[in-house]
């Protein structure tokens, strides 16, 4: 097994809502982007919750708009050992520090987590005063069609305003 490692947080001062994922799989590592995976439903979810089509875009542009949108990107795992993609698959992982970017983010409202492995390793991070939201995973292995999930990624829309 290889050791992953995630990308730097995609963040800045006016950043409302932090979206987690828990490490980036093959495809994303490869190409050194979120959510690089074209089957991997997340920007059709967020773009929906926003109501821009983000999965029209450029990865450069996808970024500009969440960043006007007032969201930000991370991982909560920041080094594991993995074969392959699947949260499954995740030995010996190594946290970010949440609680940190957290406290360096003023108008921070709400952090959402991509998927329960997300939600597992960074619920307790999160300060009482901030919102929680599980979101069902974006990626591919999580069977459940878009319009499906679609409803709880519209919960986002209601801490960026």
């Amino acid at each position: 097994m290889t050791i992953k490692r995630s990308f730097p947080p995609v963040v800045d001062a006016g950043t409302r809502v932090l979206i987690c994922g828990s490490l980036p799989g093959e495809r994303s590592l490869a190409e050194g982007r979120y959510y690089a995976h074209p089957q991997n439903q997340f920007w059709r979810l967020v773009g929906g919750a926003i109501g821009i089509d983000l999965a029209a875009l450029d990865y450069d542009a996808r970024l500009a708009a969440l960043r006007a949108a007032r969201i930000g990107l991370w991982d909560v795992v920041a080094t594991a050992r993995r074969t392959g993609s699947t949260d499954a698959a995740i030995r010996e992982p190594v946290g970010n520090d949440l609680a940190a970017l957290i406290a360096a983010l003023p108008d921070l409202r709400a952090v959402a987590f991509n998927g329960a492995t997300a939600l597992a390793h960074g619920r307790r991070h999160v300060a009482d005063s901030l919102a929680v939201i599980a979101l069902p995973s974006s990626s591919p292995l999580h069977t459940v069609g878009l319009a499906a999930k679609q409803p709880a990624w519209d919960v986002l829309a209601r801490y960026l305003g």
